[in-house]
């Protein structure tokens, strides 16, 4: 039998099979995991030779679902798979950010992960198996590595921790997080919560990492099975050990002595540690210099990360003179674009967010059709990073995985607290622009994402905010830094992203760059996080307590509406032309969604009078008529012996000729024309046939003393002689009081 397999079983029984050698067989390495019907392919190739002056890790991931996978068509004209969707690069994220810190720091070759989802189960999703499978591909080639890690997704349902639930229990979890690991430690970390508490996210993490452990001893195994525990021997980098050591000695503490004055401008620090650095070159021979300088960029970053790392660990200060736990000075504002249905500016140090809500119809939905998920989203929140939040020549390209991952954090950090769709019936946007950036953008995003949300009218459950934890540690000495800067954050050891209300975490996001991350050290950044997280939320709730009463004047007003489902049909019309005819007369957008029990109708417009006029029309459509009830209806058509009347919408009625007038009327005509409008009261409803009998008449005074000879034909009275055989049509030529009938 072709190929080897590796078997293994989680907590609950179910199994997870890897399999290599079968498929994919000239890439470096390849594996398909599977999952109950969930199967994904991993392939993994490397460059044998790294790229001239490359000292970075060149690592790409891709993430595909094919449709086929699940029996499904792809959409748009094509029918084909094009570019990869949101959610499979956030897949693809995930996977890049466990996998990356483990590649050996030396290691520069160009190195492409591809993972295809090949077979698709909605009781197995397939994003809490994309490490997996790329890990063990990894693990069967002869790349070097430092693993195995792989992931695993852990939720919190009903009072107890699930692995991998199916997307059905998901929709009852108070927790979602996706954890990576290797055997020892937590790589990475990526989720959203229901407000719950420090405790319950570190209990979680425990839970995922003991899951974990069993993935990492079967990729292990299947490694040695195939003989690849043996690695490619490679020669990435040219060193000079002469030149660092003297480099070392030169800059070290001019760099431990600039990280310690604590200069706030980055650009002022930057400009510091670059002279230092030049002051080096001019000891150099001009040949020397530039025979070596890319050698000397490599050496000088790494004492220059040496000192700033010692000079936290030693002083207990930060880069630009902050506290450990200190928060940068804040400054809000609301409603600084007069056209904007919310806006705020959210300013932390040198970290800038303004952010936009804009509130829409349903026709503003966006429609998801992936492979494994459909539907439609309600609640969209957009991250967008321009170059110049940096002071960089950048050009303007397509949206970044970098800006879809930030804007994702954002979005599920913010989810949580938005009211029902009964309360709040708009498709939601946010939108923020980084204007500046120096740590921490995506938390300014949550900030001002909640202060534009109550600027709009937005009637959120509670107030949230973000702060990013950073790490120091070096031999076993650690410092946890509170809202870090870009430098603490790429020269740190962790990069923690925590949001929350008062209450409770909402979202989470934390990548790794060390070993031996304890949960000491978690419980500490979790601990100082909501502290710095309080903090936050008193600014903002300083800025707007909650939410405005009411949605801004030039916001489009939504009224939602429930009708009997069987009502649909009659208010949407003939090809659309009833409901196309009430928008265009009342100048509103109209959407009807078909429910289990019911249908609901949303009806948007900037002018309440014209979705009063059509909340009217549709009442009146799927209103059911009552006898004794009066209604204004419109004379349609006449017969010598009445007139037909639409007295509700696609519903006709008769005025009997006697109806219309307590005296006796000869000629239809004499009383009432085609096209006339009157009001009628409903007299009886037949209930063989369903027709309506309506009367004019009724509403109008009785003369006194008149009395109505009525010579409409009546249905003759049952005779109390059993021994007729025969009954016989009579005319009730009597006289009565119809008034009360």
């Amino acid at each position: 039998m072709l190929g080897t397999k590796k078997v293994f079983s989680l907590a609950d029984g179910r199994q997870i099979e890897i399999e290599t050698g079968k498929l994919a067989k000239q890439a470096d390495g390849s594996a398909v995991i599977r999952m109950g019907d969930t199967m994904i392919l991993a392939t993994v190739c490397a460059k044998q030779e790294a790229g001239e002056n490359v000292d970075f890790m060149p690592l790409s991931v891709d993430y595909q679902e094919k449709y086929a996978a699940t029996g499904r068509f792809p959409g748009g004209f094509f029918k084909r798979e094009a570019r990869p969707s949101e959610y499979e690069i956030l897949i693809a994220r995930l996977v890049d950010r466990a996998l990356r810190p483990l590649f050996p720091e030396d290691f520069h070759a160009e190195v492409q992960v591809q993972i295809t989802l090949i077979s698709g189960d909605h009781n197995t999703p397939p994003d809490a198996l994309a490490a997996l499978a790329a890990a063990s591909a990894i693990a069967v080639s002869d790349i070097p590595f430092n693993g195995p890690v792989s992931e695993c997704r852990v939720a919190y349902i009903d009072g107890e921790f699930k692995i991998n639930p199916s997307l059905e229990e998901m929709e009852r979890a108070e927790l979602d997080l996706i954890v990576a690991a290797t055997k020892e430690n937590i790589m990475m970390v990526e989720g959203e919560m229901k407000e719950v508490s420090e405790e319950l996210m570190l209990n979680a993490l425990r839970t995922a990492h003991e899951s974990i452990k069993l993935h990492c001893q079967a990729i292990n195994e299947l490694m040695y099975e195939v003989g690849k525990e043996t690695k490619r021997v490679y020669c990435h980098e040219e060193n000079d050990e002469e030149l660092k050591e003297s480099l070392h000695a030169a800059v070290y503490q001019k760099c431990y002595d600039l990280a310690h004055k604590g200069i706030k401008n980055k650009h002022e620090r930057s400009e510091g540690f670059t002279a230092i650095k030049q002051g080096f070159i001019d000891t150099l021979t001009p040949e020397e210099a530039e025979e070596k300088a890319f050698m000397i960029d490599r050496y000088f970053h790494n004492v220059e990360k040496e000192a700033m790392r010692d000079m936290v660990l030693n002083e207990r200060t930060r880069l630009d003179g902050r506290k450990l736990d200190e928060i940068r000075p804040i400054w809000t504002e609301i409603d600084y674009l007069p056209s904007a249905h919310g806006s705020a500016i959210f300013t932390r140090g040198e970290t800038q967010s303004l952010t936009t809500c804009t509130l829409g119809t349903k026709l503003d939905e966006q429609i998801i059709d992936g492979a494994m998920i459909e539907g439609k989203n309600n609640f969209l929140l957009h991250y967008n990073f321009p170059g110049f939040a940096t002071g960089e020549v950048k050009p303007n390209r397509s949206t970044s995985r970098r800006e879809i991952g930030h804007g994702n954090l954002a979005m599920r950090a913010l989810k949580s607290v938005l009211p029902s769709q009964e309360e709040c019936p708009y498709t939601i946007r946010i939108v923020s622009d980084i204007l500046e950036s120096n740590g921490s953008s995506s938390m300014a995003t949550v900030c001002a994402g909640c202060l534009a949300l109550m600027d709009a009218g937005v009637k959120i459950k509670k107030p949230v905010s973000g702060i990013a934890m950073g790490l120091i540690a070096k031999d076993g000495n650690w410092a946890v830094l509170s809202d870090i800067l870009g430098d603490e954050d790429h020269l740190g050891d962790m990069d923690f992203k925590v949001t929350g209300t008062k209450d409770g975490i909402t979202a989470c996001q934390m990548d790794i760059k060390c070993d031996g991350l304890s949960y000491e050290i978690l419980a500490q950044a979790l601990s100082q996080a909501k502290e710095g997280r309080l903090y936050i939320l008193n600014i903002i709730t300083d800025t707007i307590a909650e939410p405005r009463e009411d949605y801004k004047p030039h916001v489009p007003r939504v009224v939602q509406m429930q009708i009997p489902k069987d009502m649909i049909g009659a208010v949407i019309g003939p090809q659309g032309k009833i409901i196309q005819e009430i928008q265009k007369d009342t100048n509103t957008v109209i959407v009807i969604e078909d429910k289990e029990e019911y249908g609901t109708v949303d009806i948007s417009s900037a002018s309440k009078e014209g979705i009063d006029a059509a909340v009217a029309r549709i009442k009146a459509i799927t209103a059911i008529p009552v006898v004794g009830e009066i209604y204004h209806g419109k004379v349609k058509n006449l017969q010598s012996f009445g007139a037909f009347v639409e007295f509700l919408p696609g519903k006709d009625g008769m005025i009997h000729i006697s109806d219309f007038r307590w005296e006796k009327v000869k000629n239809i005509e004499d009383v009432v024309k085609i096209g006339e409008e009157l009001d009628a009261k409903l007299i009886d409803i037949d209930k063989k046939t369903g027709k309506y009998k309506l009367s004019v008449k009724l509403l109008l005074p009785k003369p006194e003393g008149y009395v109505e000879t009525d010579t409409r034909p009546r249905p003759e009275k049952k005779r109390t002689d059993k021994s007729s055989q025969h009954k016989k049509p009579h005319t009730d030529k009597s006289n009565g009081d119809r008034s009360n009938q």
